[in-house]
């Protein structure tokens, strides 16, 4: 049984919502998802950006073959052809950008042999602390003092 975060109504059950206030009541023992590693986003990139390329290219050539260059075809036909043949252009471009980030992943993975060992020792010792120039840890430190000092002479 949990209480309730909005109302604090006790008893309540997870997964549910709240009998007094009706907020929803997450089950908290359950463990949340965790968060995406990067090379997933290049692999939906990657596949994104070449669906993206084959349908800007394939609908840029269909409306150069069969409404282009008629003698009533409308001047938003070529602009939206040039617009789908730039977009095809910026997500091949995209799409290489994506392969090159893969191969960037791939080759930075570690295989779980080269772990750095922790307890490696070295023969350095750090030097001895100098504590010669030393700042107090207040500024108002050495300055303080003086005043209940001088509190206890006049009274």
């Amino acid at each position: 049984m949990m209480f309730c975060p909005k109302c604090g109504k006790s008893e309540q059950t997870p997964e549910t919502y709240c009998r007094q206030c009706g907020i929803f009541l997450p089950d908290l023992s359950k463990p949340v998802k965790g968060p995406v590693k990067p090379e997933e986003h290049v692999k939906v990139n990657l596949v994104f950006s070449v669906m993206t390329v084959i349908a800007c290219f394939t609908l840029a050539i269909l409306l150069y073959s069969i409404l282009a260059f008629r003698d009533d075809t409308h001047w938003l036909i070529y602009a939206t052809a040039g617009v789908l043949t730039a977009m095809g252009f910026w997500h091949t471009q995209t799409f290489w950008r994506a392969l090159l980030l893969r191969k960037h992943f791939k080759k930075n993975l570690r295989p779980a042999e080269t772990v750095l060992d922790s307890t490696a020792k070295t023969d350095k010792l750090l030097e001895k602390a100098d504590f010669s120039n030393m700042v107090p840890p207040s500024v108002t430190d050495r300055t303080t003092r003086h005043l209940s000092e001088s509190k206890l002479k006049s009274s």
